[in-house]
């Protein structure tokens, strides 16, 4: 199966494991739990969808790299107790420190104040010779040494095919019996689907449609290994996007230290110079301003399906990139309207303002240190509430500098400061609405309503920014021409041709 697949299988197995009869017990008893085991190629995104699953479900992560531990660390160090038994015989005997692994739940527990959660060990296949035994252990009963994981943390575990690690060790039958194992294979279509919602450099993505055997391939040379894998682009989107805020040049010699394979790696880095051509030529933003030009309208005509696949991504990039600001806003404005409301309850019971916002404050400061220690909070989550913390700093400091005989007074004041954030962002959002707009008007004054509208309009829906902001704020042309293009007998049509094309490339 794809990784989107097996994460499907992780999310369904963990509220399965989670869930509890009407007398509070595990419908599945922890002893009965089996451990799953995701085993797939490198860098194919097995640790990324823990953190997906943990976020969605609303539970903790623990992850570790197995490659990393000794038999000490993984399974406590030794230490002699003497003991008395009730027949009256004592002897020393060896007790073990809880494992730095166990003892690592424990903590997270302690620190988010999440009971259930991911244990993730990664790469449990290739521990070392003296850990192998303990691991095996650890498998079947779920304890290091005399300590267990606690109820409530689903145990989850990945490992590589022995062709591509020498140290996997072959699990035994017995072991193999205690775990469910899922066998992922590197799949693209899968992979798109997580890169529209994480937002992965354009080129990227218009690179892997025109060319998707690229995406994963792993080779044996006289120089050893070579290969890509979905880790190596989206790492290297990351470091893209990053260089380009800084002006910093994204060059052959940076795309091969991620795409350790010599011809795809030389291949993106022409791609990529093109691609930096067409955005400069296009000039996107003037597009998106209604303000494009006759030259490009007339160069988009003439340009062959990968160059207008390429100017539909650039598009698409810049629209996401200030729909996913709005929504942020949005998001942190909420935030700050639902404390105000409690605010205005507390009032009414006589409470001082300054007191009320100081304790959201501070409750919201210690949401974000959580999120901040919990690695399976994503960054959207992350910036919201940071947005918030400082939309509330700035209240509060209002609040704090008030006097406070007229608390009423003061609230209205902070009511209007937050009326014209709200106004703002009322005009922002407006912008980029305006922006859809033009960018509908280019395409189909451009292209018509076929194969360039169609890719327009499927990745407006797929991707997480755009399809979010056009369900809050509406789009008359969103809904305008993709009802045009939601008949079964033109979306198929235009889709073969698309195929047809990427297919010959």
């Amino acid at each position: 199966m794809d990784i989107a697949e097996a994460k499907q299988q992780v999310k369904n197995t963990v509220k399965a494991y989670l869930a509890k009869d009407d007398t509070g017990l595990y419908c599945i008893s922890p002893a009965e739990q089996r451990p799953i085991f995701l085993l797939g190629a490198p860098g194919i995104g097995k640790t990324a969808i823990m953190a997906q699953v943990a976020d969605e479900l609303g539970i903790g992560l623990v992850s570790y790299s197995m490659t990393h531990h000794t038999r000490q660390s993984a399974l406590g160090l030794p230490f002699i107790v003497h003991r008395t038994y009730r027949t009256g015989d004592e002897f020393d005997v060896s007790e073990y420190t809880m494992s730095e692994i166990i003892a690592s739940v424990y903590e997270f527990m302690e620190r988010s104040g999440l009971d259930n959660g991911i244990l993730f060990l990664d790469e449990i296949n290739c521990v070392s010779e003296t850990l192998y035994p303990s691991m095996l252990q650890f498998l079947q009963f779920k304890t290091f040494g005399r300590h267990r994981v606690p109820n409530g943390w689903i145990v989850v575990c990945a490992g590589n095919p022995p062709e591509y690690n020498k140290s996997v060790h072959e699990f035994d039958i017995v072991t193999l019996d205690r775990l469910r194992k899922i066998e992922v294979k590197p799949s693209f279509d899968a992979w798109r689907a997580y890169a529209r919602d994480c937002a992965v450099h354009p080129a990227i993505m218009t690179y892997l449609s025109v060319c998707p055997d690229d995406f994963y391939l792993v080779e044996s040379t006289p120089e050893g290994k070579s290969f890509v894998s979905a880790r190596s682009w989206s790492e290297l989107s990351s470091l893209m996007q990053l260089y380009e805020q800084l002006d910093l040049p994204v060059d052959g010699d940076v795309i091969t230290q991620y795409l350790q394979h010599g011809e795809i790696a030389e291949r993106f880095a022409s791609y990529y110079e093109l691609f930096k051509k067409y955005r400069s030529d296009y000039q996107v933003d003037a597009i998106l301003a209604g303000e494009v030009s006759a030259e490009i309208i007339e160069r988009a005509r003439k340009a062959e399906f990968d160059e207008r696949l390429a100017l539909m991504s650039l598009l698409l990039d810049s629209l996401a990139t200030r729909m996913r600001g709005v929504r942020e806003r949005a998001g942190a404005l909420e935030i700050v309207r639902d404390i105000l409301r409690d605010t205005k309850t507390h009032l009414e019971d006589g409470s001082r303002i300054q007191d009320i916002v100081d304790a959201h404050l501070k409750d919201l400061e210690i949401e974000a240190s959580k999120q901040a220690d919990n690695p399976s909070t994503p960054k959207e989550t992350q910036r919201l509430t940071l947005s918030a913390l400082a939309q509330l700093k700035e209240i509060a400091a209002f609040a704090n500098r008030a006097p406070d005989s007229d608390s009423t007074e003061t609230f209205e004041a902070i009511q209007s400061v937050y009326r014209s954030l709200v106004e703002n962002l009322q005009a922002h959002s407006a912008d980029v609405s305006s922006a859809l707009d033009n960018a509908f008007v280019f395409i189909s004054d451009t292209f018509g309503e076929d194969r360039e509208m169609l890719v327009f309009v499927t990745e407006l829906t797929a991707r997480h920014d755009t399809s979010q902001f056009i369900a809050r704020f509406g789009s008359e042309s969103y809904h305008a021409h993709s009802t045009g293009l939601s008949t079964d007998t033109n979306r198929d049509a235009i889709n073969e041709e698309i195929e047809a094309f990427l297919g010959n490339v």
